[in-house]
């Protein structure tokens, strides 16, 4: 047993109980399947790096995968109050900034065929603005590794939640 009750649940959980809570972190189920199959975990770290080790293995297909199960950022989804706890920055925005962070996922999603993914907890509608407009500039490979980073660090603060529930 480890100190962490939310860990202990993960582990002991059934199959299908551990796959709807990963699930609940990350839509790919080559991510979900990798972390499954580690288990048990003898502390958060071993969590976090099984996690790393499985993004960093996914495919592009798998990828995209994970992405199709975020929200677009600046339109969180209503059946989904994470997205918007996640997005919170956005909140607070003007509408200008908004109406930029619309057309800004309109030329990203036309440029690499998929919705803009960034790590926006605790980041502003603006600074978030800013890194997509850097991010139009990447080649397609370039963008794919960023873009795998950035659901690296969702993925981690998502498990340090489920954990610590």
């Amino acid at each position: 047993m480890s100190s962490v009750p939310g860990l202990d649940r993960l582990n002991h959980a059934s199959d299908d109980e551990a796959i709807r809570l990963l699930g609940g972190v990350c839509a790919s189920g080559a991510w979900i399947g990798a972390v499954l199959a580690a288990r048990p975990y003898g502390d958060p770290d071993e969590l976090y790096a099984s996690s790393d080790e499985a993004v960093a293995a996914l495919t592009a297909e798998d990828l995209r995968e994970a992405i199709d199960g975020h929200a677009v950022i600046g339109r969180a989804r209503p059946d989904d109050p994470r997205s918007a706890r996640e997005q919170s920055g956005v909140h607070r925005a003007g509408d200008a900034v908004l109406a930029d962070l619309r057309a800004g996922n309109i030329a990203y999603e036309n440029r690499f065929g998929r919705v803009f993914l960034i790590c926006a907890s605790g980041r502003s509608a603006a600074e978030m603005l800013a890194e997509l407009r850097h991010r139009l500039d990447n080649d397609p490979a370039s963008e794919w590794e960023v873009t795998r980073e950035e659901l690296r660090k969702i993925n981690r603060l998502r498990l340090e939640g489920l954990i610590s529930a």
